[in-house]
């Protein structure tokens, strides 16, 4: 008996870094922050780590937003881009899988 192994479905998880290329980093750092603000109110509180890493993410985009933003210096231009993709996978969850019974 010959069996066929269907290859499993890949789940795409879009989040604004990977959906606002293109865009000034201004506006998508911005776009970010307000998509980990909204991801810190839903954390539990007894889930420390998850709370404490999106908070070092945005107070570290204060700190690089705190200037004109509308005209960025090359430094703070490649900060930004380095914070959003550090930052791209920060407070994703994977969808959770139904365990199958042999």
């Amino acid at each position: 008996m010959r069996t066929t192994k269907h290859p499993a479905k890949k789940t795409r998880i879009d989040n604004t870094t990977d959906a606002t290329r293109g865009e000034p980093l201004a506006l998508r750092a911005a776009k970010r922050k307000a998509e980990l603000e909204a991801a810190l109110v839903a954390v539990p509180a007894d889930d420390e780590r998850a709370r404490g890493d999106i908070e070092i993410a945005l107070g570290a985009l204060s700190e690089l937003m705190a200037g004109d933003i509308k005209h960025l210096s090359h430094i703070t231009a490649a900060e930004l881009s380095r914070w959003l993709e550090a930052t791209k996978h920060l407070a994703e969850t994977t969808p959770k899988h139904k365990r199958r019974h042999n």
